[in-house]
């Protein structure tokens, strides 16, 4: 990865967090709550992939047909998000597999 690189990618960060910015304040604050998820337990590709930036695409067009975060999402946060990556391996899994490891126990 060489410098050039690490510029595009601080600039794609910015102009992903302006689009957050400008979410209304609920959206924002349900926003960020799943981003500190998704880093905690999210896919191991969330940094490459674009995931956050899909989320912030469905939020924009909650808030072009008048929706509230909540009736785009529901009302449990990790259950959502944990369907946006239900098919992907996340760190969660490598944890669970380690320990199993550990244990001497097969993974399942």
């Amino acid at each position: 990865m060489g410098i050039q690189d690490i510029i595009e990618g601080k600039k794609q960060w910015r102009a992903h967090t302006a689009r957050v910015k400008a979410l209304p304040p609920d959206y924002q604050i349900v926003y960020k709550e799943m981003q500190k998820y998704l880093f905690k337990v999210g896919p191991v590709d969330l940094p490459d992939g674009n995931l956050l930036s899909g989320i912030v695409d469905f939020f924009e067009e909650g808030v072009a047909a008048g929706k509230g975060v909540l009736e785009l999402i529901g009302t449990d946060v990790a259950a959502f998000c944990d369907d946006l990556v239900k098919n992907s391996r996340t760190y969660a899994d490598i944890y669970q597999a380690s320990i199993s490891e550990e244990l001497g126990t097969p993974e399942k």
